[in-house]
């Protein structure tokens, strides 16, 4: 078996039998449902607004030559460098050579998702650089030595006594479990990691064609003060990230406050238009956008599946996600965890290494129903599926669906197969649970259902044939 997919089996099976784990995760979602709905209702038409959306995304994907090269003239005239990297390999080395030319030690991080894509932090880490993440749930799990557990919302699965014991084994704090004095806990270390940075690298939300700027969007604040006081600012962001026109980001930034956290507006939105300029009185002295493909042209050139890359990250398709609320974020061994995860990062990373992901949902629709612009989920992950077979990957899994297949077309081998079924039926419950029983992956958390002790076309000959009953006339 794939080690990836044996990973993610032994992880989602030890988390979905985790009681409290999966109480945490629904719990939270509960809260999230409650806050997103009202929001949703102040917008004239949610439903029209997801269909603007979608668009303006596909628009804007449709002409992304032409948008990327907009971008970068509108945002050079006013001192931005851009740099276009194909890999996250190329990337890293363009991140990496901005610091040491300017022979930076401390870098301050903002949330920047496509940073754990191309792992940009360990290969920092591993030259000797010091890097410390500034979003409060980033900070928390990099002081826990893990990835972030959801997208929009890092540590969610943990309890507020075990962050304050981390807090007590990493910064020898005091014990306490109120979330503020958490929150001032970190606070008070990460003020001054800001005013020590000689670095600071951003992520963005979107990147606007019209104005060469980028916008970013949060709740902590954590993102300007990376910005305004290090010397150097170096924003990394997917190329998909680009919008057409300044006025776009009246519909999107709050669509993606109510999905994503199910606010009318986060506390926070940021424009950035270049370094800092004469007669401003903060901002870098220098600033980078690096433009990140790592396979973003490969999906787009899929006609199928190109509307993956309208993704926002709101991270709203996780949170209605019936396997991620069971399994949670880390079983799924990568960047972008729930289903567009599952639908995107087979052509991130690899369809036949990853395709496992696509197998892991329940194919419910909630996905597609909840996403603000309209990514078709879970039909994409049904079409990575067949591709996952149609490039040989199928194995003894694409085997039995064809044999199914060409049962399932012949209907006296059908018949047949039916008969046969309920003759083997008793021996089911004598196999049942052992190590040679061939359904043990099913039948170890449920039970077989019973075949029907009569088909409906043998019911229906039988009704049909059998004589009317005598007509009853009213004496």
């Amino acid at each position: 078996m794939n080690p990836n997919a044996a990973q993610f089996q032994t992880d989602a099976g030890r988390l979905a039998a985790d009681l409290t784990h999966r109480q945490r995760i629904q719990s939270a979602m509960a809260k999230y449902y409650a806050a997103r709905l009202p929001r949703q209702a102040l917008f004239r038409d949610w439903q029209e607004g997801r269909q603007t959306a979608a668009e303006t995304k596909w628009a804007a994907l449709q002409q992304l030559d032409e948008h990327l090269l907009a971008f970068e003239k509108n945002a050079t005239a006013r001192g931005t460098q851009v740099h276009w990297t194909s890999t996250s390999e190329q990337a890293r080395q363009v991140i990496v050579d901005i610091i040491q030319r300017h022979r930076a030690q401390r870098i301050v991080k903002s949330k920047v998702m496509t940073s754990e894509e191309i792992h940009l932090n360990q290969l920092l880490e591993s030259l000797g650089f010091e890097v410390v993440e500034s979003d409060l749930g980033e900070y928390i799990q990099q002081l826990k030595g893990e990835p972030p557990y959801h997208f929009v919302f890092p540590c969610m699965h943990l309890s507020r006594e075990e962050i304050s014991d981390l807090f007590e084994n990493h910064l020898g704090t005091a014990q306490t479990h109120d979330p503020e004095a958490l929150t001032m806990i970190a606070r008070r270390v990460l003020r001054q990691k800001y005013l020590a940075a000689d670095v600071g690298i951003t992520g963005a939300n979107f990147i606007v064609a019209e104005t060469g700027m980028v916008s970013i969007t949060e709740n902590e604040g954590n993102a300007r003060l990376t910005a305004a006081l290090p010397r150097v600012m170096i924003t990394l962001v997917g190329i998909e990230k680009i919008l057409p026109r300044l006025s776009d980001l009246a519909l999107f930034l709050p669509m993606l406050a109510t999905a994503g956290t199910g606010q009318p507006l986060t506390c926070y939105n940021t424009m950035y238009g270049g370094p800092r300029q004469s007669g401003e009185a903060d901002g870098p002295e220098e600033w980078h956008v690096v433009l990140l493909d790592n396979n973003r042209t490969a999906l787009l050139a899929d006609p199928e599946q190109r509307d993956a890359l309208h993704c926002i990250r709101c991270g709203a398709c996780l949170n209605v996600c019936p396997i991620f609320k069971n399994v949670g974020g880390f079983s799924y061994g990568t960047t972008y965890q729930g289903p567009i995860g599952a639908v995107i990062t087979p052509h991130l990373r690899g369809l036949q290494d990853w395709k496992h992901l696509s197998a892991a949902s329940s194919l419910c629709g909630a996905c597609t129903e909840t996403c603000p612009v309209k990514i078709d989920l879970h039909h994409h992950l049904l079409q990575n599926r067949r591709n996952a077979v149609q490039q040989g990957g199928g194995g003894w899994e694409g085997l039995l669906w064809r044999a199914f297949a060409f049962v399932m077309n012949r209907p006296r081998l059908y018949r047949l197969a039916v008969r046969l079924g309920r003759w083997a039926q008793p021996l089911q419950g004598l196999v049942q649970g052992e190590a040679f029983d061939p359904l043990q992956a099913w039948t170890k958390t449920r039970d077989l259902p019973d075949l029907a002790p009569q088909s409906f076309r043998a019911f229906w000959a039988q009704r049909v044939s059998a004589p009317a009953p005598e007509e009853r006339r009213p004496t």
